[in-house]
């Protein structure tokens, strides 16, 4: 069942509730009852800026005419506005001089309404369960003086039978009209700073986490590290997974059955969980529409040496979704000295140079050589690589751009763009603001630190990243950090490894459907499953940092949306139109099917109307398809349940004096049959202080507790489905420290306190830190169906080499989702 938590709050009716509560102390059943009935009347609804359409408000691309109110932020255009004015004038011109003047603003405000941020909630559209009102919410002061002076407008206004029945009636019918939660009637929440006070902006929490929503895009993929466009006009996507797969998807996301492209016997990888050896990388050419050509980076084993092979393909000209696999050229091969740091990372900048991002060559510290491969020119790891492939039928595979940085140092390898990089992994060009194109051509990237710090980077020509003698902002090797010729250029933003191990870079956001969201870099960590954000200021050039939250309460409940994602992020992804997507998997193995693709959405403000529209070019298929089928759920609220009661039919019937004269009949005979329902009683949950106590403990002196026990802790509501895991073992409690904490150990913790499901795996503390307790597991790894975390694999009791800031917890469940009521 799902669980239902009732908060009670001020309105008209509650002082009588109490009186019943009172009265009906003695008969549990009976209190039951009443606030099964009355619970329309006992709980305040929370709303978020919605429309009719239920997408989000918008700002009009021509300022409105006649819902002026809203010409800056609403749920109108200009033709809707045009439509509104239209009904306003067929109404009013149905009244005389008095009329006209006592009724037309009563009028143009009700119309309006549908042009308000908050329109779905003011019409009642957010609960697809009820009917959408004709006229909004109203406040009963607003009402009474409406019904004063223009209840001759209602039968244009509204066709509801209701309205009908009741419209002579003031009282019952003021009371059909106001809204259940009156901090969002009309016109009181023009007024209500805490709904206008940066309403169209992305919204954040107390901390600066920005609220963001997702969109399930694909599904079953087995680590997606990759995902491109051809940018052909066609609007397809192509994602590739680390086995060698490459999976072609038309613009309504169905999946054609026939891979795209199939180089699995050549691509060198394993299923062992964080096996950086695959297929790594993969772009179209700029001219891809004319030439059918595409570029792939992967592992591959030559004899008993292992090589990163940058090969070009074309697609075959009988089948636009299908690669020839006889047409591969190999373009460049490089030796891998170890089986990690293999870059990864092709694209075309927007001089038409194809760029390689390579890694160091593995191990720890990039031990090659006096300095190591990445301050070494003469080397192609640790580097970023630029190279021309235009024209390359006849002739050399690839040509040096004239205007390399290095082409004229003697001993430096001509294809080398920049250097001292230690392991990029993801990047990106900026294609620039829609409008002034500032910023246009950047390439970002993510590069993978060391022990300490991961950091992003804007490439530059010819410079030098500083690794190994850098590790973000620090220094790593001090005889080379000390180096006056080292000259390197430092990242725009590093963050140390307590806020995640292995950066994810991303993109900078500028696509059209979330004006918010232009000028943002939106990037990951794989590790941590942070998803985090950085904006330039104008002038200083300086780099602000958010980190990016899922959406709390009813902030994704938009159709569609959700607020979860697998924890390791693999990727970052573009569509043709330039939105943003990222790509992550619950089980990072090449051979598990846990990878979903996510399309990044702000629920605080979209595009206008149309404004986005694109008509893709159509394409000829060949092959069956696969229906796209979400599997990703909202976790934690649905959309809240309203249901309008029409007024009493009679003036004498007092439906709640009844109520009270019922429950005290019950109260002098418990025998009377009630209606059954099911309560739960709100579960304890146990809280501690931060010290504990000297001597013996309660949990020593009960031997009842068994060893391999968890508990949930630290939920600001005290609510039982969810907390900080602690774990008892040799008779005492302790917590558990894991930055690779997961689904399937949530599951484990989850279903031994009688859940059946794992709604989240929650790290970093999200439900604070056991500094009281000792950390007793750490490196755990379940299967999901082990009986108790003791059970699965981990570092030992009481072993560990974290901190409390990585405190793990759960969130359980008995359904796919949690209402909160």
């Amino acid at each position: 069942m799902n669980e239902v938590k009732v908060q009670t709050g001020s309105c008209c009716c509650c002082s009588r509730i109490s009186a019943i509560m009172e009265r009906g102390s003695g008969s549990a059943p009976g209190l039951m009852w009443v606030l099964g009935v009355l619970i329309w009347c006992s709980v305040p609804v929370q709303s978020h800026p919605q429309c009719l359409d239920f997408k989000p408000p918008f700002r009009p691309l021509r300022e409105l005419q006649f819902c002026a109110m809203y010409r800056e932020f609403g749920c109108c255009d200009f033709d809707k506005d045009q439509q509104l004015m239209t009904r306003y004038y067929s109404i009013m011109d149905q009244f005389d001089y008095q009329g006209y003047a006592n009724c037309a603003s009563f009028v143009h405000d009700l119309l309006c309404q549908e042009c308000s941020p908050f329109a779905a909630h003011l019409f009642d559209t957010e609960d697809p369960s009820t009917p959408t009102r004709t006229i909004p919410g109203l406040c009963p002061d607003y009402c009474s003086m409406f019904w004063g002076k223009c209840i001759s407008t209602l039968p244009l206004l509204s066709d509801d039978p209701v309205i009908t029945r009741i419209r002579d009636d003031e009282s019952r019918l003021c009371h059909y009209l106001q809204l259940d939660d009156p901090d969002y009637c009309y016109p009181h929440l023009l007024s209500n700073q805490k709904l206008t006070k940066n309403l169209g902006r992305v919204q954040s929490d107390s901390e600066g986490c920005l609220q963001l929503c997702l969109e399930e895009v694909a599904n079953g993929l087995r680590n997606p590290l990759a995902m491109v466009h051809a940018n052909d006009g066609t609007h397809r996507f192509f994602v590739a997974e680390q086995l060698g797969l490459v999976w072609a998807y038309l613009p309504d996301r169905s999946k054609l059955e026939r891979p795209f492209l199939n180089i699995t016997k050549a691509v060198l990888t394993s299923s062992w969980e964080g096996d950086e050896r695959g297929f790594l990388g993969l772009t179209f050419h700029p001219n891809h529409k004319y030439n059918g050509k595409l570029y792939v980076y992967y592992s591959v084993e030559v004899g008993f040496d292992e090589r990163i092979r940058i090969s070009e393909f074309r697609v075959s000209t009988n089948d636009m979704n299908l690669v020839d696999h006889t047409s591969e050229r190999v373009i460049l091969e490089i030796d891998e000295p170890a089986s990690n740091h293999n870059g990864g990372q092709l694209l075309f900048a927007d001089d038409g140079y194809l760029y390689i991002f390579t890694g160091d060559g593995g191990m720890a510290g990039d031990p090659f050589g006096k300095y190591g491969n990445a301050q070494n020119k003469s080397a192609l790891l640790g580097k970023v690589l630029r190279i021309d492939v235009d024209d390359n039928e006849r002739g050399p595979l690839y040509r040096i751009p004239p205007n390399n940085p290095f082409i004229r140092e003697r001993s430096a390898r001509p294809e080398v763009y920049a250097y001292g990089v230690r392991n990029m992994w993801r990047c990106s060009v900026d294609r620039g603001d829609p409008l002034t194109k500032e910023g246009k051509g950047r390439i970002f990237c993510g590069d993978v630190g060391q022990n300490k710090f991961e950091e992003i980077d804007i490439i530059e020509k010819g410079r030098n990243y500083g690794w190994r003698a850098k590790e973000g902002f620090s220094c790593y090797d001090k005889k080379l950090c000390t180096n006056s010729s080292l000259d390197d250029v430092l990242p725009i933003y590093a963050y140390p490894h307590k806020m995640g191990k292995s950066v994810t870079g991303g993109y900078v956001y500028r696509g059209c459907e979330y004006p918010n969201l232009n000028g943002m870099y939106i990037f990951g960590d794989f590790m941590s499953g942070r998803l985090m954000s950085l904006r330039e200021e104008r002038g200083s050039g300086v780099w602000r940092y958010n980190e990016i939250c899922m959406g709390k309460g009813l902030t994704c409940t938009f159709p569609g949306l959700i607020n979860n994602y697998q924890q390791y992020i693999i990727s970052f992804a573009e569509d043709e139109a330039g939105e943003l997507y990222f790509l992550s998997t619950g089980v990072p193995s090449a051979t598990s099917p846990s990878g979903v693709v996510y399309k990044v959405v702000d629920p605080s403000r979209r595009a206008p109307p149309r404004h986005c529209h694109y008509d893709p070019l159509p394409v000829r298929v060949k092959s069956n398809l696969i229906k796209f089928v979400p599997q990703e759920t909202l976790i934690g609220e649905e959309p809240p349940s309203r249901h309008r009661t029409e007024a009493p039919s009679t003036e004498s019937y007092d439906w709640l004096q009844e109520l009270i004269d019922r429950l005290g009949e019950l109260g002098q005979d418990q025998t009377t049959a009630l209606p059954t329902t099911s309560t739960p009683k709100p579960p304890r949950h146990p809280r501690r202080k931060g010290r504990r106590r000297k001597g013996k403990s309660r949990t020593e002196s009960r031997p009842e507790i068994r060893e391999g026990a968890v508990r949930l802790v630290g939920d600001e509501e005290g609510r039982g489905d969810r907390g900080r895991v602690e774990v008892f073992v040799g008779g005492e409690w302790g917590t558990v420290c894991d930055d690779l904490w997961t689904t399937n150990n949530a599951a484990v913790v989850c279903q031994q306190l009688g859940f059946r499901f794992a709604l989240k795996a929650a790290k970093n503390s999200e439900f604070g830190e056991g500094r009281g307790l000792r950390i007793l597991l750490d490196d755990v790894q379940c299967d999901g169906n082990e009986s108790t975390l003791l059970d699965c694999k981990h570092a030992g009791v009481g072993t560990h080499n974290c901190a409390h800031y990585e405190d793990a917890g759960v969130i359980c469940g008995n359904s796919d989702y949690v209402v909160h009521v």
